[in-house]
């Protein structure tokens, strides 16, 4: 298992992430496998929210895995709030996120979070009162890093002018089949839909800033159209492609799609969500595999993109 140092932080962590969005699809016994799994694979960094199953899935996690202070020492433990569910609007206010903490550390049941992510941007977002909230949090002990997830690079600048910790986190959908932080950079001043900037630079944005960039939905197509490995129907050339890489390395498809992810130099963390072990243990293997440039690119194309 390949670690990072992430930027502006103490913080040592597996290039993997166990996404813990589905836990409730398990049993207890199922969910403690599944986490005992992903420990003994390397990874150390693991990834909630509030609104996964409201909230029933940090209760899942931390009742699977026992949770007391021997545990949680070796976990970095990362969650995500700011969406008010079920009735589907955003909340930035300085009263929701304390609530929310509060919450998530008693679900959790810890006494703080490594890092808190804001979920998704909220339009009516006071960036004084935020920065507010994070004081309050960091002051307590309650929160020990602030970051973001899927906000662009003047949403980022917006709250950073007010918010004193430095932002360390922006999580993004990235996969093989999902690549808008890619393709306008590639494609500049080309009259072609793949050459429109959808992102607003965001990927060297993150870079530039020292920002650690996280990837959801990794096997993804589209927003949770659905997996592209095996899928022959709509992706038979990339699915050839990483079929025969794969037997190279002696590795599953699985660890192709997070290998391409990982051989990206920004050191992009890969969000696992898979409620499977054995392609939790798959998925793992891609951690370390460095893809040639050839490699990558040849990925890259055989998803239906152009290298001009």
């Amino acid at each position: 298992m390949k670690y990072i140092s992430m930027a502006n932080t103490d913080i040592k962590s597996s290039n993997i992430i166990m996404g813990n969005m589905r836990l409730t699809q398990l049993s207890l016994t199922e969910a403690e496998r599944l986490i005992r799994t992903a420990m003994d694979e390397g990874i150390n960094f693991f990834d909630h929210a509030d609104i996964y199953d409201r909230g029933r899935c940090e209760e899942i996690f931390s009742e699977a895995i026992q949770m007391n202070p021997t545990i949680r020492e070796n976990m970095i433990i990362q969650s995500k709030c700011g969406i008010r569910s079920p009735e589907n609007y955003y909340d930035f206010s300085k009263e929701h996120i304390l609530w929310s903490v509060e919450n998530i550390l008693k679900r959790l049941k810890t006494d703080y979070l490594d890092i808190l992510l804001l979920h998704r941007p909220d339009p009516l977002m006071d960036p004084e009162e935020v920065a507010e909230a994070f004081s309050e949090l960091q002051t307590s002990g309650k929160v020990r890093c602030f970051g973001v997830s899927n906000f662009n690079p003047t949403q980022i600048d917006l709250l950073q002018k007010y918010v004193p910790q430095k932002l360390v986190v922006n999580q993004l959908q990235f996969s093989i089949c999902h690549t808008p932080m890619i393709d306008s950079g590639i494609s500049l001043n080309m009259k072609i839909d793949q050459a429109v900037n959808r992102d607003s630079s965001i990927l060297e944005y993150c870079r530039l800033n020292d920002i650690t960039l996280q990837a959801w939905s990794p096997f993804q197509h589209g927003f949770f159209e659905g997996p592209f490995l095996g899928d022959l129907e709509r992706f038979p050339e990339l699915n050839q492609v990483i079929d025969s890489i794969a037997e190279k390395y002696g590795v599953t498809n699985t660890a192709i799609a997070v290998a391409w992810i990982t051989r990206h130099p920004a050191n992009i963390q890969v969000v696992l969500g898979t409620t499977n072990s054995e392609r939790m243990k798959d998925a793992s293997k891609g951690s370390d595999i460095k893809l040639s440039r050839e490699e990558w690119y040849q990925i890259y194309k055989a998803a239906g993109n152009i290298v001009p």
